[in-house]
C-alpha cells in the first residue's frame, strides 16, 4: 500500500495533463476576490528533482515536461502552466518538477488556505521542509480519505479538493468513490477533482457506472490516451464535480494539442459530461 514513490514518474504525461487541469482551476477560482480553500488528499513530496538517480531511472519525464519545455505554439493555458514550471527552474533548464501543493502554492493569495494530507511518512519531512512558516498552509500525516471528513466543509465556503491517489490498492477507485460521494453530502458547492490512470488491464472507464449510479451531477469527464499499446499506462483522466465556468470549453480548445504533442502513439481525447445538472 505504501510502496509507491511518485519521484518515478514525477513530470510524465500524466502530470503534466493534471497539472494544467489544476491551474485552470486554480485560475478560475480565482476571479472572485474571496479567500479559498484548497485541500489534496496525496500530497506526496511537493517538489521532485529530475536530476535524481530516481527520476533517471524511468525518464517519465522525457515525454511529458520534456516535450513541452521549448513549445513556442501552446495555447495559453499551457503557456501560463508553463511559466509555473519556469518558476522553479530559473536556470532555464527543466531540472525540478512541481507537484501539486507547490503549484499550488505558488498560486496562493495571501488570504487562501491550503491542507495538505500524506500517509507516508517518509514524504511528510520534505512537504513541512518546503513549506516551513507558511502559516497558510497545514500539512496532515494522515489517511486523506479522512482529512474529507476532518476538515470539510471549510470556513471559506469555496475551494477546491484534489483527490490523486496511486491506485495501487484493489479497491481505491470504489474507495474514492465512497469518499466522495459522502464529501460533497457535507459540502455539495465545493468543487472536486479526481485523477485517474487509463489501464488496460483495468478497463478503460473504471468510473463511469459508479459515478453515473450515484446522486452527485454536473460530473465533467477529461480524458487523453498517449499510446493505446502501451502496457502499462496508456493515458489518463480527471473527473471534474462542479466545475468552473468555461472550464469545459478551455479543455476542449488545449487537450486535442496536448494529446498530440504528448501522444506516441494513436493518441486521442474526450471532453464530456458524465453527469450532467
Amino acid at each position: 500500500m505504501l510502496s509507491y514513490r511518485h519521484a518515478f514518474h514525477a513530470g510524465n504525461f500524466a502530470d503534466v495533463f493534471k497539472h494544467i487541469t489544476l491551474t485552470l482551476l486554480l485560475r478560475a477560482i480565482m476571479r472572485k476576490e474571496k479567500p479559498f480553500f484548497y485541500l489534496e488528499t496525496h500530497a506526496g513530496a511537493g517538489m521532485y528533482d529530475l536530476r535524481s538517480d530516481t527520476a533517471k531511472k524511468t525518464a517519465e519525464y522525457v515525454n511529458g515536461i520534456g516535450r513541452l519545455w521549448d513549445c513556442c505554439n501552446a495555447p495559453a493555458e499551457v503557456s501560463d502552466y508553463l511559466s509555473v514550471i519556469r518558476h522553479f527552474n530559473p536556470n532555464g533548464l527543466p531540472h525540478h518538477y512541481p507537484g501539486s501543493p507547490a503549484i499550488t502554492h505558488h498560486l496562493l493569495r495571501p488570504r487562501d488556505r491550503m491542507v495538505l494530507c500524506e500517509l507516508h511518512g517518509s514524504e511528510v519531512p520534505h512537504l513541512t521542509t518546503l513549506f516551513k512558516g507558511d502559516r497558510r498552509v497545514q500539512i496532515q500525516h494522515q489517511d486523506g480519505y479522512k482529512g474529507l471528513a476532518a476538515y470539510l466543509p471549510p470556513k471559506e465556503r469555496r475551494g477546491l479538493v484534489l483527490i490523486d491517489p496511486s491506485y495501487e490498492v484493489k479497491d481505491e477507485y470504489s474507495q474514492v468513490v465512497k469518499a466522495i460521494k459522502e464529501a460533497h453530502r457535507r459540502w455539495a458547492s465545493g468543487t472536486y477533482a479526481i485523477w485517474y490512470p487509463l489501464l488496460k488491464s483495468r478497463g478503460m472507464e473504471p468510473f463511469d457506472s459508479m459515478f453515473q449510479q450515484s446522486s452527485i451531477r454536473k460530473i465533467l469527464r477529461a480524458e487523453m490516451v498517449v499510446d493505446k499499446d502501451a502496457p502499462g499506462m496508456q493515458g489518463s483522466g480527471m473527473i471534474i464535480i462542479n466545475p468552473p465556468w468555461l472550464l469545459k470549453e478551455s479543455l476542449e480548445s488545449l487537450l486535442p494539442w496536448l494529446t498530440s504533442t504528448l501522444g506516441a502513439k494513436d493518441e486521442h481525447c474526450r471532453i464530456d459530461w458524465l453527469v450532467e445538472e
